[in-house]
């Protein structure tokens, strides 16, 4: 006997391949699991831990559904506009693959090594180029990083790269600039330990550009100084006197 089909009403409160048997969007399956944790799952949180093997592509699933109800709110016809047909999965793929990766992905692996030459010289890397989003309106921030580093006898050293692989898992999710800096800065200060860290943040902020006041030519620059950064204002100063070079 074949089972009967689907009610109308059941169509079009499903969520489709993201919903279980039961039913349950995989959204609302990871949000209990955090909360049983009582973890936080702010914007810019990283809740990798919390994913099962196969949920991230159900997620994506989950998504490009609620922007395809988006995207008819908006009243635009993408059924038959050739434009955005494809347009909800784009940008579903976009936000979970892409530009909010560092959510849903753990951190990049990375090998600390031991500081057996001693060195005790400042170390800068910059500018590495960030590529976040602002989380009051999803509207992009591109800028630049540069990071400072003064390490002792005790402290780890990470390859070159690895800046730039965690400044860009950190980076890939909704934020302010403010905390994204910090939290950049907690990240590598927990790897190295060193003496000292510096971040500054130069960024162009397309939620003043491309919406509100519409100022094209304003940017963001924020600091944060930890260790002998804040102590010495003479390294500091060399610190800041060395990336204004390299700006200009």
């Amino acid at each position: 006997m074949n089972a009967p089909l689907p009610s109308t009403a059941a169509l079009l409160t499903s969520n489709g391949p993201a919903d279980d048997e039961a039913g349950t969007p995989v959204s609302v399956k990871i949000r209990e699991r955090i909360k049983a944790a009582n973890e936080r799952f702010h914007a810019n949180d990283n809740i990798a831990d919390f994913i099962e093997p196969g949920e991230l592509a159900a997620l994506l699933d989950e998504v490009q559904a609620k922007l395809k109800g988006v995207l008819d709110s908006l009243v635009i016809d993408t059924e038959n506009d050739h434009n955005t047909r494809d347009t909800a999965r784009r940008v579903a793929r976009m936000y979970v693959n892409e530009v909010f990766k560092g959510r849903y992905v753990k951190a990049p692996s990375t090998t600390e090594f031991p500081n057996v030459e001693r060195l005790n010289e400042l170390m800068i890397v910059g500018p590495i180029t960030v590529r976040s989003a602002c989380s009051h309106h999803l509207c992009p921030i591109i800028g630049r990083v540069w990071i400072g580093v003064m390490p002792n006898e005790h402290s780890n050293l990470i390859g070159l790269s690895k800046y730039a692989r965690l400044t860009e898992w950190m980076m890939s999710r909704p934020q302010i600039q403010e905390e994204a800096v910090t939290q950049v800065a907690d990240l590598l200060q927990d790897k190295m330990s060193p003496d000292g860290l510096a971040l500054v943040m130069e960024a162009d902020h397309f939620c003043m550009q491309w919406r509100g006041v519409k100022d094209m030519d304003s940017k963001m620059i924020n600091s944060v100084m930890r260790g002998s950064f804040l102590k010495d204002p003479n390294l500091r100063r060399e610190f800041l006197a060395l990336i204004n070079n390299k700006k200009s």
